[in-house]
């Protein structure tokens, strides 16, 4: 029995949710979001609220069903707040500059690393501290997790580009001998 597929997910005034052949689409004041349902759950509207069923006994509808509530869940919080994600780049000589859809990185490399942001998502640099915001959660993580990925934030000195809410753990150099 899965927790989370058993509490029906409430929908916020102004959300629209439908379901169509196989695909269910969510609508509100952010935008659309699109997503294929799996084949082993069922899900309905009503009273305000969409619940999500396992379309059977198995052992993979069962784990579907809570992944299914989550993903809708966050769909519906999606078109109505947009998510957001905050990564810092930390290090001497490390900058990052935004330019058109296009997000230059120089991160201790021999040449500058240049990403191409995603369409349906909105990055902000100030200072050496990216924001992006989308209404996918998805893709927000996903796109945030890349960025990262160009430069991990290591242990000694703790350059690289880190997660805003992020502690990198510190190591102790190498000591003398005396």
């Amino acid at each position: 029995m899965s927790r989370l597929g058993k509490i029906p997910t409430p929908l916020p005034a102004g959300t629209e949710v439908t379901v169509a052949d196989g695909v269910i689409v969510v609508k509100g004041t952010g935008g659309e979001l699109r997503k294929k349902l799996h084949r082993d759950v069922e899900v309905s509207v009503a009273d305000g609220a969409v619940t999500v069923t396992p379309a059977h006994d198995g052992r993979q509808a069962q784990a579907m069903w809570g992944t299914f509530s989550s993903h809708i869940k966050n769909m519906v919080d999606g078109v109505n707040k947009p998510f957001e994600k905050k990564l810092v780049v930390e290090g001497v000589g490390y900058k990052v500059a935004l330019n058109g859809h296009t997000l230059d990185l120089q991160v201790g490399f021999s040449h500058p690393v240049a990403i191409e942001v995603p369409e349906g998502l909105t990055v902000t640099v100030e200072k050496n501290e990216i924001t992006i915001t989308g209404i996918d959660k998805e893709h927000v993580g996903q796109f945030a997790a890349d960025v990262r990925s160009v430069k991990k934030p290591e242990p000694y000195k703790g350059k690289g580009i880190r997660y805003h809410d992020e502690v990198v753990r510190r190591k102790e150099g190498k000591r003398a001998v005396a």
